[in-house]
């Protein structure tokens, strides 16, 4: 090769670096965008929701990961939602609603004018509902079924030749069900490498920290040793999920452990177990809208 020759195939190579990196930087500032929107668009749904309340925190601390999920990982078709290959998303921590109807909103089968339709008598939005039209694939309530619930549509895709991702988001507080250590056993008995958990490690639930109410660290070495691949990642940082969802092995089921923060972007929400279900004032809306958009969080 020629000296000029090998000059241009070093240009080409720094340019498509170049290109790629720019590729990642609008990726990121596109799906932090989008989280943002989300966050807002949790907070007027927890508004209107009025003397009823809503579960705030456990929302605000998966807003990153539903973005990442619906912005850029699961395949779905909102023009064709029943269509048998696409990916699914199944909520098993379904307190989770006022990031995943903005989520549903941002793709694309929802408006977002019906987000402030949320709770009210009549609208699609009540309660936990299924409604695939919608992108709604599991209606649940009861914590610690829904991982058995995606290994059953794994197997169901397996079976059919379906290229079917199965995602489950799951809460730490939830990992005190029983059953989902079944689930976990059964997922790797059955080499599922379509299963993905993600787990929104926030500490908390609704009776205080996970640690003291049963504790489950480490958790990265549990879920070695129930033959799952595990990812840890910072659960509010774009690009880390983005990694962590890249990665897999195959024929282990995935396990995203996202460390995140309860009620996260709203300081006098996070870190604090009472805004697990709680009642927004006019006045800690337009307080909490201010950070959100100004990024302020302590």
């Amino acid at each position: 090769m020629t000296k000029i020759n090998e000059d241009k195939v070093v240009a080409e190579n720094e340019t498509a670096t170049n290109r790629k990196g720019k590729e990642n930087e609008n990726q990121i500032e596109r799906l932090t965008e989008m989280a943002k929107r989300m966050r807002l668009a949790a907070l007027d749904m927890a508004l209107a929701s009025g003397q009823n309340g809503s579960h705030l925190g456990g929302s605000l601390s998966c807003i990153e990961i539903l973005a990442v999920l619906y912005g850029q990982i699961l395949r779905f078709d909102k023009e064709d939602p029943f269509n048998q290959n696409r990916d699914r998303f199944i909520p098993s921590k379904n307190h989770c609603v006022l990031a995943h109807f903005p989520a549903l909103a941002e793709a694309g089968f929802i408006e977002r004018e019906e987000l402030l339709e949320f709770q009210k008598d009549g609208g699609r939005l009540t309660g936990y509902p299924k409604r695939v039209e919608i992108g709604l694939e599991y209606s649940g309530g009861s914590l610690g079924m829904a991982v058995s619930v995606g290994i059953g549509i794994a197997l169901n895709a397996r079976e059919h030749s379906r290229p079917t991702h199965v995602y489950v988001l799951m809460g730490d507080g939830e990992l005190n069900e029983g059953s989902i250590w079944e689930a976990f056993m059964s997922a790797a008995q059955y080499k599922l490498d379509t299963v993905t958990a993600i787990i929104d490690r926030n500490h908390l639930s609704y009776d205080g920290d996970t640690e003291e109410v049963m504790g489950i660290d480490s958790l990265k070495d549990k879920m070695k040793s129930f033959n799952w691949f595990v990812s840890e990642c910072d659960g509010h940082d774009i690009q880390d999920l983005l990694r962590a969802f890249s990665e897999r092995e195959i024929g282990k089921p995935h396990v995203i452990i996202a460390d995140t923060v309860k009620g996260k972007g709203v300081s006098f929400m996070e870190n604090r177990p009472e805004w697990h279900h709680h009642r927004l004032s006019k006045e800690q809306y337009e307080a909490a809208r201010k950070e959100v958009l100004g990024g302020v969080s302590k």
